[in-house]
């Protein structure tokens, strides 16, 4: 299927405000940006078709890839000069640079790449700015067995903070870490139809205005995920994945195991 990328926001709370920053799926995990990562882990379950939603900084992005160095995470022979890879990344991937506003909500970046879909019923979309290590066939089959129009995949809440219970009169009666609570909150994983489309106005979000209505529908299946999910909302979330990269722990390249 086809993965539909959003990499065009600003990412406000990454941004330390140096001029000509890269926008945040260009931020670095190890040596390759966050939006490789998600990529690769796309391609490790065959779906190597992308379109890329740009907008900020969308030249960081398109000189990433037109400047490619395969030789940075594979393995090669330099003989006579030449360098002979023994395996790529990137090689068989289909990329479609679609440039979507700068200032365009989420729902609107997909609308403007809706024709790049080849009117395929069914596609994947992520933020390009999240990690995981979900089973993605499982996530998939779900979904086809549901019949639903769309599918998020729901995580707990990553933050540390605890919930208190306070009674009427003013007593403690619990505290409970707030990702033991039954709740569970958007964790940027998507798998669409057509039908999203129907339900996403003009400059409308995919979330607050397309899945809010699908849900109201019964359209909207959600996948919950309790295992590996981190996001990059902040400066300190990017550098401790990067550290835990460079500690070798990285749950989320499933591509790795397979090596």
């Amino acid at each position: 299927m086809k993965v539909v990328l959003f990499c065009g926001g600003f990412g406000t709370r990454m941004r330390t405000g140096v001029p000509g920053e890269v926008p945040k799926p260009m931020a670095l995990v190890g040596p390759r940006p966050l939006l490789w990562h998600v990529m690769r882990y796309y391609a490790h379950f065959g779906h190597k078709e992308f379109v890329l939603c740009l907008g900020y900084g969308a030249h960081h992005i398109k000189d990433f890839f037109l400047g490619y160095q395969e030789a940075t995470s594979n393995d090669f022979v330099l003989r006579g000069g030449k360098v002979e890879l023994l395996s790529s990344d990137i090689s068989d991937w289909s990329i479609s640079f679609v440039q979507t506003g700068t200032n365009s909500p989420i729902g609107e970046r997909l609308r403007r790449v809706r024709r790049h879909l080849d009117g395929d019923e069914m596609f994947l979309a992520n933020y390009a700015d999240v990690l995981t290590d979900a089973p993605l066939p499982d996530i998939i089959d779900r979904f086809v067995e549901s019949g639903a129009a769309a599918s998020m995949m729901v995580v707990p809440p990553s933050q540390t903070f605890h919930c208190v219970d306070v009674g009427e009169n003013g007593l403690v009666g619990g505290i409970s870490p707030v990702s033991e609570m039954p709740v569970w909150v958007n964790g940027g994983y998507f798998v669409l139809t057509q039908e999203v489309f129907e339900h996403i106005p003009e400059n409308g979000d995919l979330v607050a205005d397309g899945c809010v209505e699908l849900a109201k529908r019964g359209r909207l299946l959600a996948y919950p995920h309790r295992g590996y999910w981190r996001p990059t909302d902040t400066v300190n979330q990017r550098m401790e994945l990067d550290e835990a990269y460079s500690r070798g722990e990285r749950p989320w390249a499933l591509w790795e195991r397979s090596r």
